[in-house]
């Protein structure tokens, strides 16, 4: 955490339940991050049990990502990811992404160093769930609704799933979006600048 601040490097440490769109949206982020005047060196940690799948569709956006194979651990934790970003040639008042392993429950207790917890809940799943998983929700300090261009085919209630979020988390603030379509990506990207300068 020191070194991060040090060198003015804002780590977000993504988390959610597997098929939430992680990676989706975080390919979306990048390049509309890439695309803005002035925008910050991205770097990106992925995590996963295996495969370097994900690290590979990172790279193919032209951002540096080292992959990180957990096996049978279910989250990362700060050793491996300092070992991560020493692979990484990281650019100071930059933004590091860090991917974490699709769970719920490991990676609440774990702390990278990261500025924030940013939990993703897709409207594919439960809107209970953060009920069924309140140590996540209540670490997080943001929570993204992702694919909500999928609310018309679904039963999804959304205003019940943010009052469970807020229940758990009062302070919780929660942007939805759709990275496919670009919903909400306006207000995701001006909450990192407005964290990056904070």
């Amino acid at each position: 955490r020191r070194y991060l601040t040090d060198h003015g490097i804002f780590m977000l440490n993504l988390v959610s339940s597997p098929g939430s769109g992680k990676t989706t949206l975080l390919i979306e982020t990048i390049n509309t991050m890439n695309a803005l005047q002035q925008s910050p060196s991205i770097a990106v940690i992925e995590g996963d049990q295996q495969t370097d799948q994900d690290a590979l569709r990172i790279r193919a956006t032209g951002v540096p990502a080292v992959q990180i194979n957990t096996g049978k651990g279910c989250h990362l934790d700060a050793h491996m990811v300092g070992h991560a970003m020493e692979k990484l040639d990281l650019q100071d008042n930059s933004v590091l992404f860090v991917e974490n392993v699709g769970n719920l429950v490991c990676p609440a207790g774990f702390d990278l160093g990261e500025a924030h917890k940013v939990v993703i809940l897709s409207v594919t799943e439960g809107e209970d769930k953060p009920l069924k998983y309140p140590d996540m929700f209540h670490a997080a300090d943001l929570m993204l609704l992702n694919k909500c261009d999928l609310l018309p085919y679904l039963s999804f209630d959304v205003g019940r799933a943010i009052e469970y979020a807020q229940r758990v988390n009062p302070a919780l603030k929660i942007i939805q979006i759709s990275a496919i379509r670009g919903d909400g990506m306006q207000n995701w990207i001006d909450w990192i600048k407005a964290g990056q300068h904070r």
